[in-house]
């Protein structure tokens, strides 16, 4: 068989084609005559098959290495894929735990919120309807103060109702003791009396006491100052000018003063009661009068006369 094979390599790879009987007879013959090549062929094969064992096995080893390799990267992978499937549903896991724990958290201070809320409501409710109830406690007594007050309003003008009636009757009354008093007063000033000043010029009317002197203040000729000058009031003012009380006699009804008027001071000395005092002031054509009425101890009273019209500085 080999034999045969060997010669139809040979015939074929010298481009020959024979009959089969030619071909057996050819290759003996070929066979005889090359012995050497013969060998060289058949250890040729021998190496060519044993390498396509060498490499059959070789090829059987990768393959199994290849799947072993193959098995060992799958459970690797599917260990990977389990590993890290864990560790995804562990952090899923602790995620939502946190979540959870936020929630709550969120959760139980809004609780906190609202019932903190709640109560501050309910607190304020309670301060104002306890202030309602202040206020309307106050309006009530309010309403009856004023009732009360209108009660004694009506009284009160019931009362004055009739003490207008009465005062009417007392007014009537007033008349009468007024048209009296003018009727005095016109009698009093036509007992006034006109004497000569100090500086000897005839004075206006002398009023000795208090209702002469309301007498000629009804007149309205001249305008009067009232005063008492007691010793200790020095340049007390009466009106525009300054008077100072230096001595006074009781018992002979005299008195020295000082007059301060225009910057200059004038010493009217051992005057007595009801004596005018005469003092020209700057601005006027008719002197002042002071007509002192009453000398005590240490004190003189009496009034002041100045004139109504004055002239132009």
């Amino acid at each position: 068989m080999a034999s045969e094979e060997f010669g139809k390599n040979y015939n074929d790879a010298n481009g020959k084609k024979n009959p089969e009987t030619s071909g057996q007879v050819a290759g003996q013959a070929a066979v005889a005559g090359h012995p050497v090549m013969f060998g060289a062929l058949i250890a040729g094969l021998i190496l060519a098959l044993a390498g396509n064992v060498y490499l059959w096995n070789r090829s059987d080893q990768i393959g199994t290495q290849l799947n072993t390799n193959q098995n060992i990267t799958e459970k690797q992978i599917a260990r990977l894929s389990e590993a890290t499937t864990t560790i995804l549903e562990q952090r899923l896991q602790a995620q939502n735990e946190e979540l959870k724990a936020e929630l709550k958290g969120t959760h139980d201070s809004a609780n906190a919120a609202v019932s903190k809320a709640r109560m501050e409501a309910q607190q304020q409710t309670k301060a104002l309807t306890a202030k309602l109830e202040e206020q309307k406690t106050q309006i009530s007594e309010q309403l009856a103060q004023i009732h009360d007050a209108n009660e004694a309003a009506d009284s009160k003008l019931t009362a004055v109702s009739t003490k207008v009636s009465d005062v009417s009757t007392d007014v009537t009354a007033v008349k009468a003791d007024v048209v009296s008093a003018q009727a005095g007063l016109q009698k009093a000033g036509a007992e006034l009396a006109r004497v000569n000043g100090d500086l000897g010029m005839l004075s206006g009317l002398i009023a000795t006491n208090s209702k002469e002197l309301a007498a000629l203040r009804e007149r309205g000729d001249r305008n009067y100052y009232e005063f008492a000058l007691n010793r200790s009031d020095a340049g007390k003012k009466v009106n525009n000018i300054a008077l100072t009380l230096k001595k006074t006699d009781p018992k002979k009804n005299r008195y020295t003063m000082e007059i301060l008027s225009d910057d200059k001071r004038v010493e009217k000395k051992d005057k007595t009661i009801n004596e005018p005092v005469q003092l020209m002031v700057a601005g006027n054509r008719e002197p002042y009068e002071i007509v002192v009425n009453r000398v005590n101890k240490d004190q003189i009273i009496g009034y002041l006369s100045t004139p109504k019209v004055t002239t132009k500085q």
